[in-house]
Protein backbone atom coordinates (compact mmCIF):
# COMPACT_ATOMS: atom_id res chain seq x y z
CA UNK A 1 0.00 0.00 0.00
CA UNK A 2 1.81 3.42 -1.01
CA UNK A 3 0.08 6.82 -0.98
CA UNK A 4 1.62 10.49 -2.47
CA UNK A 5 2.41 11.94 0.51
CA UNK A 6 2.88 15.98 -0.36
CA UNK A 7 5.44 17.77 1.44
CA UNK A 8 3.61 20.32 3.37
CA UNK A 9 4.73 22.45 6.16
CA UNK A 10 3.48 22.03 9.86
CA UNK A 11 0.36 24.46 10.54
CA UNK A 12 0.32 26.36 13.89
CA UNK A 13 -3.62 27.44 13.10
CA UNK A 14 -5.34 24.79 14.47
CA UNK A 15 -5.46 24.02 17.77
CA UNK A 16 -5.19 20.59 19.42
CA UNK A 17 -8.67 19.98 19.85
CA UNK A 18 -9.39 21.40 16.05
CA UNK A 19 -6.48 18.83 15.25
CA UNK A 20 -8.29 15.60 16.82
CA UNK A 21 -11.36 16.77 15.21
CA UNK A 22 -9.80 16.45 11.84
CA UNK A 23 -9.04 12.92 12.15
CA UNK A 24 -12.48 11.70 13.38
CA UNK A 25 -14.04 11.30 10.29
CA UNK A 26 -11.20 8.69 9.51
CA UNK A 27 -11.69 6.11 12.65
CA UNK A 28 -14.66 4.97 10.33
CA UNK A 29 -14.45 1.35 9.09
CA UNK A 30 -15.86 -0.47 7.28
CA UNK A 31 -16.92 -3.44 8.55
CA UNK A 32 -16.68 -5.85 5.66
CA UNK A 33 -13.17 -4.83 4.87
CA UNK A 34 -11.93 -5.13 8.68
CA UNK A 35 -12.97 -9.07 8.50
CA UNK A 36 -11.80 -9.57 5.29
CA UNK A 37 -8.35 -8.14 6.26
CA UNK A 38 -8.53 -9.98 8.96
CA UNK A 39 -9.50 -13.26 8.58
CA UNK A 40 -7.26 -13.24 5.09
CA UNK A 41 -4.49 -12.41 7.27
CA UNK A 42 -5.40 -15.20 9.81
CA UNK A 43 -5.72 -17.73 7.08
CA UNK A 44 -2.53 -16.85 5.15
CA UNK A 45 -0.89 -16.79 8.72
CA UNK A 46 -2.18 -20.33 9.38
CA UNK A 47 -0.96 -21.70 6.05
CA UNK A 48 2.71 -20.49 6.55
CA UNK A 49 2.55 -22.23 9.67
CA UNK A 50 1.55 -25.26 8.17
CA UNK A 51 3.96 -24.99 5.46
CA UNK A 52 6.76 -24.82 7.53
CA UNK A 53 5.59 -28.14 9.88
CA UNK A 54 5.00 -30.23 7.70
CA UNK A 55 7.12 -29.64 4.32
CA UNK A 56 9.35 -32.11 3.09
CA UNK A 57 12.74 -29.83 3.32
CA UNK A 58 13.66 -28.00 5.68
CA UNK A 59 15.00 -24.89 3.52
CA UNK A 60 11.48 -24.82 2.42
CA UNK A 61 10.28 -25.27 6.05
CA UNK A 62 12.78 -22.43 6.62
CA UNK A 63 11.58 -20.01 3.87
CA UNK A 64 8.17 -20.84 5.22
CA UNK A 65 9.03 -19.81 9.23
CA UNK A 66 10.80 -16.79 8.16
CA UNK A 67 7.77 -15.86 6.01
CA UNK A 68 5.24 -16.36 9.00
CA UNK A 69 7.42 -14.27 11.29
CA UNK A 70 6.88 -11.44 8.86
CA UNK A 71 3.10 -12.41 9.02
CA UNK A 72 2.75 -12.79 12.84
CA UNK A 73 3.95 -8.87 12.68
CA UNK A 74 1.08 -8.12 10.45
CA UNK A 75 -1.49 -10.00 12.67
CA UNK A 76 -0.13 -8.37 16.04
CA UNK A 77 -0.76 -5.01 14.27
CA UNK A 78 -4.34 -6.09 13.99
CA UNK A 79 -4.71 -7.19 17.49
CA UNK A 80 -3.05 -3.95 18.31
CA UNK A 81 -5.38 -2.28 16.07
CA UNK A 82 -8.62 -3.98 17.67
CA UNK A 83 -7.24 -3.28 21.51
CA UNK A 84 -7.28 0.26 20.55
CA UNK A 85 -10.73 -0.24 19.46
CA UNK A 86 -10.26 0.75 16.31
CA UNK A 87 -10.73 -2.41 14.11
CA UNK A 88 -13.79 -4.55 14.52
CA UNK A 89 -15.35 -2.89 17.44
CA UNK A 90 -17.32 -4.41 20.39
CA UNK A 91 -17.10 -7.72 18.49
CA UNK A 92 -17.11 -11.00 20.73
CA UNK A 93 -15.89 -12.96 17.68
CA UNK A 94 -12.75 -11.17 17.14
CA UNK A 95 -12.45 -10.55 21.01
CA UNK A 96 -12.29 -13.90 21.21
CA UNK A 97 -10.08 -14.54 18.34
CA UNK A 98 -7.11 -11.93 19.07
CA UNK A 99 -7.24 -13.24 23.06
CA UNK A 100 -5.82 -16.58 21.41
CA UNK A 101 -3.77 -15.00 18.77
CA UNK A 102 -2.56 -12.42 21.60
CA UNK A 103 -1.44 -15.93 23.95
CA UNK A 104 -0.03 -17.43 20.95
CA UNK A 105 2.77 -14.73 20.64
CA UNK A 106 3.29 -13.67 24.50
CA UNK A 107 1.25 -10.53 24.64
CA UNK A 108 -2.11 -11.46 27.48
CA UNK A 109 -4.31 -8.48 26.25
CA UNK A 110 -4.69 -7.45 29.83
CA UNK A 111 -1.26 -6.80 30.08
CA UNK A 112 -1.20 -5.06 26.44
CA UNK A 113 -3.78 -2.51 26.98
CA UNK A 114 -2.58 -1.59 30.70
CA UNK A 115 1.09 -0.82 29.18
CA UNK A 116 0.19 0.24 25.89
CA UNK A 117 -2.45 2.96 26.62
CA UNK A 118 -0.09 4.04 29.46
CA UNK A 119 2.13 4.78 26.35
CA UNK A 120 0.23 6.35 24.53
CA UNK A 121 -0.66 8.75 27.00
CA UNK A 122 2.69 9.42 28.27
CA UNK A 123 5.28 9.13 25.28
CA UNK A 124 8.14 11.44 24.93
CA UNK A 125 7.94 12.78 28.82
CA UNK A 126 11.03 13.32 30.20
CA UNK A 127 9.85 11.96 33.11
CA UNK A 128 6.75 8.72 33.09
CA UNK A 129 7.24 7.21 29.74
CA UNK A 130 8.83 4.12 30.50
CA UNK A 131 6.11 2.42 31.11
CA UNK A 132 5.15 0.29 27.89
CA UNK A 133 8.25 1.74 26.01
CA UNK A 134 12.21 2.23 26.00
CA UNK A 135 13.27 4.20 29.05
CA UNK A 136 14.78 8.10 28.33
CA UNK A 137 17.03 9.69 30.48
CA UNK A 138 18.73 13.20 29.83
CA UNK A 139 21.93 13.89 29.84
CA UNK A 140 22.10 15.49 33.23
CA UNK A 141 20.11 12.65 34.47
CA UNK A 142 22.03 9.77 32.76
CA UNK A 143 25.17 11.22 35.12
CA UNK A 144 23.85 10.58 38.73
CA UNK A 145 22.53 7.48 38.24
CA UNK A 146 24.50 4.59 40.06
CA UNK A 147 26.65 2.02 37.90
CA UNK A 148 24.50 -0.43 38.03
CA UNK A 149 21.05 1.65 36.84
CA UNK A 150 23.48 2.57 33.69
CA UNK A 151 24.42 -1.03 33.46
CA UNK A 152 20.36 -1.42 33.22
CA UNK A 153 19.41 1.36 30.89
CA UNK A 154 22.30 0.17 28.51
CA UNK A 155 20.91 -3.04 28.68
CA UNK A 156 17.14 -2.60 27.71
CA UNK A 157 18.43 0.10 24.95
CA UNK A 158 20.72 -2.65 23.41
CA UNK A 159 20.36 -4.05 20.19
CA UNK A 160 21.25 -7.31 21.65
CA UNK A 161 17.63 -6.89 24.22
CA UNK A 162 15.96 -6.85 21.16
CA UNK A 163 17.61 -9.64 19.61
CA UNK A 164 16.18 -11.95 22.38
CA UNK A 165 13.03 -10.30 23.10
CA UNK A 166 11.41 -13.38 22.25
CA UNK A 167 12.46 -14.09 26.15
CA UNK A 168 13.38 -10.90 27.73
CA UNK A 169 10.76 -8.39 26.36
CA UNK A 170 7.80 -11.14 25.69
CA UNK A 171 8.66 -13.88 27.77
CA UNK A 172 9.92 -11.86 31.03
CA UNK A 173 8.44 -8.58 30.37
CA UNK A 174 5.01 -9.40 28.98
CA UNK A 175 4.10 -12.97 30.79
CA UNK A 176 5.90 -13.37 33.74
CA UNK A 177 6.31 -10.05 35.46
CA UNK A 178 2.85 -8.90 35.12
CA UNK A 179 2.15 -12.80 36.27
CA UNK A 180 4.31 -11.94 39.66
CA UNK A 181 2.50 -8.20 39.80
CA UNK A 182 -1.04 -8.93 39.70
CA UNK A 183 -1.95 -12.55 39.25
CA UNK A 184 -5.66 -12.39 39.33
CA UNK A 185 -5.84 -9.52 36.71
CA UNK A 186 -3.14 -11.13 34.49
CA UNK A 187 -3.88 -15.01 35.15
CA UNK A 188 -3.42 -15.18 31.00
CA UNK A 189 0.41 -14.81 31.16
CA UNK A 190 0.43 -18.18 33.12
CA UNK A 191 -1.94 -19.46 29.82
CA UNK A 192 0.34 -17.67 27.41
CA UNK A 193 3.57 -19.51 29.12
CA UNK A 194 1.46 -22.61 28.94
CA UNK A 195 0.90 -22.12 25.19
CA UNK A 196 3.90 -21.56 24.02
CA UNK A 197 6.22 -23.33 25.68
CA UNK A 198 3.89 -26.29 26.70
CA UNK A 199 3.73 -26.76 23.13
CA UNK A 200 7.23 -27.20 22.83
CA UNK A 201 7.32 -29.61 25.72
CA UNK A 202 5.11 -31.61 24.01
CA UNK A 203 6.88 -31.86 21.02
CA UNK A 204 10.05 -32.74 22.67
CA UNK A 205 7.99 -35.47 24.68
CA UNK A 206 6.76 -36.86 21.20
CA UNK A 207 9.81 -36.45 19.52
CA UNK A 208 9.48 -34.19 17.02
CA UNK A 209 10.96 -31.22 18.29
CA UNK A 210 11.17 -29.62 14.72
CA UNK A 211 7.19 -28.95 14.52
CA UNK A 212 7.78 -26.55 17.26
CA UNK A 213 11.52 -25.05 16.38
CA UNK A 214 9.97 -24.51 12.55
CA UNK A 215 6.45 -23.82 13.63
CA UNK A 216 6.67 -21.23 16.88
CA UNK A 217 10.31 -20.74 17.56
CA UNK A 218 12.08 -19.41 14.46
CA UNK A 219 8.62 -17.27 13.54
CA UNK A 220 8.32 -15.80 17.27
CA UNK A 221 12.21 -15.07 17.03
CA UNK A 222 12.07 -12.69 14.22
CA UNK A 223 8.47 -11.64 15.16
CA UNK A 224 9.55 -10.46 18.10
CA UNK A 225 12.99 -9.18 17.12
CA UNK A 226 10.87 -7.10 14.63
CA UNK A 227 8.01 -6.09 16.60
CA UNK A 228 10.95 -4.45 19.36
CA UNK A 229 13.04 -2.51 16.64
CA UNK A 230 9.96 -1.39 15.23
CA UNK A 231 8.71 0.19 18.46
CA UNK A 232 12.05 1.19 19.31
CA UNK A 233 12.26 3.41 16.04
CA UNK A 234 8.77 4.67 16.28
CA UNK A 235 10.11 6.80 19.35
CA UNK A 236 13.61 6.92 18.92
CA UNK A 237 14.77 8.58 15.74
CA UNK A 238 17.04 11.33 14.97
CA UNK A 239 14.29 14.14 14.60
CA UNK A 240 12.62 13.33 17.83
CA UNK A 241 12.06 15.30 20.73
CA UNK A 242 11.47 14.36 24.39
CA UNK A 243 9.41 17.23 26.38
CA UNK A 244 9.49 18.11 30.22
CA UNK A 245 5.84 17.69 31.80
CA UNK A 246 5.39 21.22 31.51
CA UNK A 247 5.98 21.57 28.15
CA UNK A 248 4.24 18.29 26.63
CA UNK A 249 1.29 18.30 24.73
CA UNK A 250 -0.66 15.31 23.50
CA UNK A 251 -0.66 16.04 19.87
CA UNK A 252 3.03 17.72 20.04
CA UNK A 253 4.16 14.23 20.95
CA UNK A 254 2.27 12.55 17.57
CA UNK A 255 3.39 15.30 15.58
CA UNK A 256 7.28 15.44 16.74
CA UNK A 257 7.96 12.18 18.71
CA UNK A 258 5.96 9.84 16.48
CA UNK A 259 8.35 8.84 13.35
CA UNK A 260 6.98 8.12 9.98
CA UNK A 261 8.69 4.96 9.47
CA UNK A 262 9.07 4.62 5.54
CA UNK A 263 8.62 1.54 4.06
CA UNK A 264 7.52 -0.10 0.21
CA UNK A 265 4.01 -1.85 -0.61
CA UNK A 266 5.61 -5.13 0.88
CA UNK A 267 6.81 -4.26 4.31
CA UNK A 268 3.89 -1.92 4.80
CA UNK A 269 1.62 -5.02 3.92
CA UNK A 270 3.60 -7.08 6.84
CA UNK A 271 3.47 -4.11 9.54
CA UNK A 272 -0.27 -3.03 8.37
CA UNK A 273 1.11 0.43 7.89
CA UNK A 274 2.12 0.55 11.54
CA UNK A 275 5.36 2.95 9.91
CA UNK A 276 2.77 5.57 9.84
CA UNK A 277 3.00 5.65 13.72
CA UNK A 278 2.62 9.82 13.78
CA UNK A 279 -0.75 9.73 12.78
CA UNK A 280 -1.80 6.56 14.67
CA UNK A 281 -0.15 8.57 18.02
CA UNK A 282 -2.44 11.58 16.91
CA UNK A 283 -5.95 9.39 16.72
CA UNK A 284 -5.49 5.42 17.71
CA UNK A 285 -8.67 4.86 16.58
CA UNK A 286 -8.04 5.20 13.42
CA UNK A 287 -8.16 1.43 11.53
CA UNK A 288 -4.80 0.46 10.05
CA UNK A 289 -5.86 0.27 6.45
CA UNK A 290 -7.06 4.32 6.84
CA UNK A 291 -4.01 5.41 8.13
CA UNK A 292 -2.36 6.67 5.03
CA UNK A 293 -5.49 8.29 3.93
CA UNK A 294 -5.30 10.30 7.03
CA UNK A 295 -1.71 11.04 6.18
CA UNK A 296 -2.15 12.66 2.71
CA UNK A 297 -5.41 14.88 4.03
CA UNK A 298 -4.09 16.38 6.91
CA UNK A 299 -1.59 18.94 6.24
CA UNK A 300 -0.64 18.80 9.81
CA UNK A 301 0.68 15.13 9.32
CA UNK A 302 2.57 15.94 5.99
CA UNK A 303 6.30 16.72 7.26
CA UNK A 304 6.98 14.07 10.08
CA UNK A 305 10.90 12.97 11.32
CA UNK A 306 11.04 10.03 9.03
CA UNK A 307 13.51 6.97 9.36
CA UNK A 308 13.41 3.78 7.32
CA UNK A 309 15.07 0.51 7.67
CA UNK A 310 18.14 1.07 5.84
CA UNK A 311 21.38 -0.12 7.89
CA UNK A 312 22.61 3.51 8.03
CA UNK A 313 19.32 4.53 9.44
CA UNK A 314 19.00 1.69 12.16
CA UNK A 315 22.14 2.59 12.64
CA UNK A 316 21.28 6.13 13.47
CA UNK A 317 18.30 5.29 15.73
CA UNK A 318 20.55 3.13 17.56
CA UNK A 319 23.51 5.21 18.84
CA UNK A 320 20.45 7.37 20.16
CA UNK A 321 20.91 7.11 24.01
CA UNK A 322 19.98 10.18 25.87
CA UNK A 323 17.55 13.27 25.06
CA UNK A 324 20.25 16.62 25.90
CA UNK A 325 18.00 19.66 26.35
CA UNK A 326 20.75 21.79 25.63
CA UNK A 327 21.09 20.95 22.05
CA UNK A 328 16.89 19.97 21.90
CA UNK A 329 17.92 16.26 20.09
CA UNK A 330 19.26 12.39 21.40
CA UNK A 331 22.49 11.96 21.49
CA UNK A 332 24.93 9.34 22.63
CA UNK A 333 26.03 8.59 26.16
CA UNK A 334 27.41 11.59 27.75
CA UNK A 335 31.77 11.49 28.19
CA UNK A 336 32.90 10.45 31.54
Amino acid sequence: MSTAIAEAPVSNQRSEKELLLATRSFTEETRTRSWALTLSSFAILAGLAAGAMFSPWWPLRLAFSLVEGLTIVRVFCLFHDFQHGALLRQSKVAEGLFFIFGNAILVPPSVWRETHNYHHAHTAKIVGSHIGSYPVVTAAMWKDLSPLQKFGYRVIRSPLNMFLSVFTVFSLGMAVKPLLRAPAKHWAGLLSLAMCYGSGVAAFMLGRPDLWVFGWLIPMWLAAMSGAYLFYAQHNFPEGHIASRQDWTFSKAALESSSYLQMGPVMNWFTANIGFHHVHHLNAAIPFYRLPEAMAAIPELQNPGKTTLAPKDIAACFALKVWDPEQNRMTDYPSA
